[in-house]
């Protein structure tokens, strides 16, 4: 089951939030779209069927559904928390029908842009489209690479999963265990498929649970240190400013 919320829009476009409780391993029947989306995952995660490519899409990973595309989802990790960004009419979609893969890749610096629009009581008529082009700008500077060879993003995929899940462990070494392959082959397929080493996005994820935790009204640094698994505060410090450009303490104010 879905439900959706408003949250600001004006006739080029309309920001909702979306709670799907779903929890299946199956896929849904395919769906379409008559204007371009971008969704953006905010909590859990879900498999995505769309344009010849399957992909996880979670805090770190979003996507592009163009009009006429079809889609179909699975939950096999339960309900999820998005943001659907539509774009009816074409004001606002210059450069978007020239993406060729659906993912979109969510840096910190998109996530974090992404919450503050969602807690801002935005003009829809400047503010408010001006925080959706950011939006676009971001999402659209890179993409992944393209559709992989058969077999190789698999790996990659599952890599990912096990880094969400929290079941990759605390090395490179345990996480190719865990996947039946090497670490050198994880950690080259990874970085082709992903954009990214494998240490990279493990923090990428880390930092987003930690935009969640403070987003969710978490005060008390030092305990979300040890939760996310950093060996101290000043290393939580220096992993969030090299991935977001602000230290926890001006991350908190910013979403307070």
């Amino acid at each position: 089951m879905r439900t959706t919320r408003r949250v600001v829009a004006n006739r080029h476009f309309v920001v909702r939030t979306v709670e799907c409780s779903d929890d299946h391993a199956r896929w849904s029947p395919a769906e379409t779209t008559s204007a371009t989306q971008m969704i953006l995952v905010r909590r859990g995660r879900f498999r995505l069927d769309t344009r010849g490519r399957r992909m996880t899409a979670d805090p770190t990973t979003g996507y592009l559904n163009q009009p006429g595309q079809e889609a179909r989802f699975a939950h096999p990790a339960g309900g999820d928390v998005c943001t659907s960004i539509t774009l009816p009419g074409d004001a606002l979609t210059a450069g978007v029908e020239a993406v060729r893969s659906p993912a979109v890749r969510v840096d910190a610096r998109l996530e974090l842009a992404h919450r503050a629009l969602l807690r801002t009581d935005a003009d829809p008529s400047f503010a408010g489209v001006e925080a959706v082009v950011e939006l676009l700008r971001l999402a659209l500077r890179r993409e992944p690479d393209e559709i992989p060879a058969p077999g190789r993003h698999d790996l990659a995929d599952r890599a990912r999963d096990a880094l969400l899940a929290d079941e990759g462990g605390t090395n490179l070494v345990a996480l190719a265990h865990l996947l039946e392959t090497s670490p050198s082959h994880l950690s080259r397929t990874f970085r082709h498929h992903v954009g990214m080493t494998v240490s990279r996005y493990r923090n990428r994820v880390r930092i987003s649970r930690a935009l969640q935790r403070i987003d969710d009204g978490e005060t008390n640094l030092a305990d979300l240190t040890y939760a996310l698994g950093f060996s101290d505060q000043a290393h939580f410090t220096r992993t969030m400013r090299r991935e977001l450009g602000h230290t926890p303490g001006r991350v908190r104010a910013l979403l307070a």
